[in-house]
């Protein structure tokens, strides 16, 4: 019937609350509450060596923390299982490299490049966490302010680094690539997007899709004890496609009347 129990379609997403710059000691941060599900992400750039395996790039570390208010039945090892999940499917994520410029973030080839740690923090989970963690992500990348850096060589040929001191000369990421999770779980012959938590229990088999902003997939990851069948994995991607453009545009759309507003802005944080 395309009507669920709080009244929505099957493609409907819950609104979504998006609230950047939350947290001063970082370099951008955003908080997203999606229904009950309630996510803080905090990005720090930090100068650190490039890998050998590519030494013209900087890269991204995710760290997940599981509030144990969050999901009370998975305190202690359950949430830390769930941590790792989260962090590992980023990974997947952002390892297109077309995602984020990370030759951006090479400060001296083989020296020294900007190390971005994305630490992300459960504060609630009422279902789908997957896409509101990577909504998350891609606010506060969004609104991360990376240092302006020189690269000073004496007669020697000794390289020094100097920080800019100006807080406004600095870089931003282009985020335009970095995709969004869209969550499809599969409930009787139907699928939803954005289940809650009593749908997700309803749910045998779930699909999680990455979708740049041009509806491109990126990644694909099954969750779940049950089956699904090549024509529903089909039909599934399709809706993945059209759902996450319309979210990217959306979300796209917050985020910049946010940023119009600077420093007339009101702040809502934690008490909101």
């Amino acid at each position: 019937e395309d009507l669920r129990v709080d009244g929505r379609g099957c493609e409907d997403y819950r609104c979504a609350e998006v609230e950047t710059d939350v947290v001063s000691n970082t370099s951008g941060s955003a908080r997203v509450k999606l229904g009950h599900t309630d996510i803080l992400v905090g990005v720090k750039a930090e100068m650190g060596t490039p890998k050998l395996e590519k030494p013209d790039e900087g890269y991204l570390e995710f760290f997940v923390d599981c509030s144990a208010n969050a999901i009370p039945e998975l305190e202690g090892r359950g949430g830390e299982e769930l941590g790792a999940e989260i962090a590992n499917t980023l990974y997947r994520v952002f390892s297109s490299e077309s995602s984020v410029d990370l030759k951006s973030l090479c400060i001296n080839p083989r020296d020294h490049c900007w190390v971005l740690y994305v630490d992300i923090l459960l504060l609630e989970c009422g279902g789908n966490l997957f896409d509101a963690v990577s909504i998350a992500v891609k606010a506060a990348l969004f609104n991360t302010r990376i240092p302006k850096v020189r690269v000073l060589e004496d007669e020697e040929g000794t390289k020094e680094i100097e920080l800019s001191d100006d807080p406004y000369d600095c870089i931003r990421l282009n985020v335009d690539n970095v995709p969004c999770i869209v969550t499809l779980s599969r409930i009787g012959y139907r699928h939803v997007v954005d289940a809650t938590r009593q749908e997700e229990a309803c749910s045998l088999a779930s699909l999680l899709v990455s979708v740049t902003s041009k509806g491109n997939l990126t990644s694909m990851k099954k969750l779940g004890k049950g089956s699904l069948d090549p024509e529903t994995i089909f039909e599934m991607m399709e809706t993945g496609k059209r759902v996450g453009k319309s979210l990217h545009k959306a979300l796209q759309k917050t985020l910049d009347e946010e940023e119009s507003l600077g420093a007339s802005r009101q702040k809502v944080g934690f008490l909101g």
